[in-house]
């Protein structure tokens, strides 16, 4: 099955592809453009650690951090190293792995038909032994340990498990050194042969490239799969969040601070209106041309780092402030004043159709760059929506739809902030 999917609003297209394998394919052919981005993904990561087939009488579930485990070993096979492949067409390949995928990729500006031959052919031939898992538990074990020195990284960590109570998102995506000790080829062969199904994969191609030519890569190289009717659970996650607050002493020179609303977990169109939603309600504060944000400028209550994440997936959403500031707590309490006014006061309408704007602008800018609309296509796929459906959806976004958000999903009881700061500084 074949069809180009068009968006009027840009003039933007691709073309989608389910391929007789199993596959999902998207490819963006962009005229003018020199550079190829390919990326081979599958519907896995971090959070899917239960799981079972429609074969399976029981739910199996791994240790944490399998996915990313997996991830690497994936580039070891029987007779080399992939990256000496790629190093003959002249590619730079990556991998890696998230919350909820995993995916392999490529860059280049000549021979992506040879590079995309090679990515397809690897991800489809596992190699798995005893050894090379022992020495791979070495390697990430270390890898673990210095992510757990790095502030920036403790102090998301730190936030995600005062925002859930049981949900597999506040795990570190690498796992910990006692989890990955209980993983084994076997295991691994396991979770490859659930998660590496073909039906459960996309690939997404943009930039110099021809569809007729990657569809005949495709057809040689990718192996049928059966579906086998695949289903990931999730623990019972509360609407409360565990606590408001956790502070941890590292030896950083300004504290750092991760601010947290933990809002109602959304799918496909939905999930992609409230991302929207709380990307506008979050700039209102963080906008520079915002009179929040100058205030608190000009009083030294921020800087210019302070910034915004939206982060969402199965079973979770939250938007996230951070910064490093003197003092977290009053950024806070701040960003708990400036809700707290909006959703008595409105929102100011100029303020809205400014940034709505700026984000549109944004979302242009990212359908002229081949890097972001192969991004974009296999993470809407994942998503459950098409790759321009943000367009759509951001163009019909009204400022009364994103104060219903904050009325409704921004709340003052679901809020968390942690901290990391020296110690010496009490």
């Amino acid at each position: 099955m074949e069809k180009k999917i068009l968006t009027a609003r840009t003039g933007d297209s691709c073309i989608y592809v389910k391929h007789p394998s199993g596959l999902d394919i998207y490819i963006c052919e962009m005229e003018g453009f020199s550079t190829v981005e390919a990326l081979f993904g599958t519907k896995y990561g971090s959070i899917n650690t239960m799981f079972r087939t429609g074969q399976d009488k029981d739910y199996t579930t791994v240790p944490e951090g399998i996915a990313h485990f997996l991830e690497h070993k994936l580039f070891e096979n029987e007779d080399c190293d992939v990256f000496d492949l790629y190093a003959k067409t002249g590619a730079n390949a990556n991998a890696f792995t998230s919350f909820d995928k995993t995916c392999y990729l490529f860059s280049c500006s000549k021979n992506y038909k040879e590079s995309l031959s090679i990515l397809l052919d690897f991800v489809q031939k596992p190699y798995f032994t005893p050894e090379s898992v022992a020495k791979e538990q070495g390697i990430i074990g270390q890898e673990i340990k210095m992510c757990d020195d790095n502030p920036n990284w403790r102090v998301f960590f730190n936030l995600l498990n005062c925002l859930y109570h049981n949900h597999p998102v506040k795990i570190d995506i690498a796992g910990t050194v006692e989890s990955i000790a209980r993983i084994d080829a076997d295991l691994l062969y396991k979770c490859y042969n659930t998660f590496y199904n073909l039906n459960n994969m996309v690939l997404s191609i943009a930039g110099n490239v021809k569809a007729d030519e990657v569809l005949e890569i495709c057809d040689k190289y990718l192996k049928p799969c059966e579906d086998k009717g695949l289903e990931t659970v999730f623990p019972d996650e509360p609407e409360s969040i565990v606590r408001n607050e956790i502070v941890e002493n590292q030896p950083v020179g300004i504290p750092l601070f991760n601010i947290g609303y933990k809002c109602t977990p959304k799918n496909g169109t939905e999930r992609l209106r409230a991302i929207i939603q709380a990307e506008i309600s979050a700039s209102l504060l963080t906008d520079s041309s915002s009179e929040f944000y100058q205030r608190l400028i000009s009083e030294g209550i921020i800087n210019s780092g302070f910034d915004y994440e939206c982060f969402c997936g199965d079973g979770y959403f939250s938007l996230i402030f951070s910064g490093e500031v003197k003092n977290p707590f009053r950024v806070r309490d701040e960003i708990l004043s400036e809700f707290e006014r909006i959703r008595n006061d409105g929102i100011n309408e100029d303020m809205f159709q400014n940034i709505k704007k700026s984000i549109y602008g944004k979302l242009v800018r990212q359908l002229n760059n081949v890097e972001e609309v192969a991004n974009i296509m296999i993470n809407s796929h994942m998503d459950g929506v098409s790759p321009y459906d943000e367009a759509e959806i951001l163009s019909d976004m009204t400022s009364s739809d994103v104060l219903d958000f904050i009325r409704t999903e921004l709340i003052d009881e679901k809020l968390a902030i942690s901290v990391i700061k020296n110690g010496e500084d009490e």
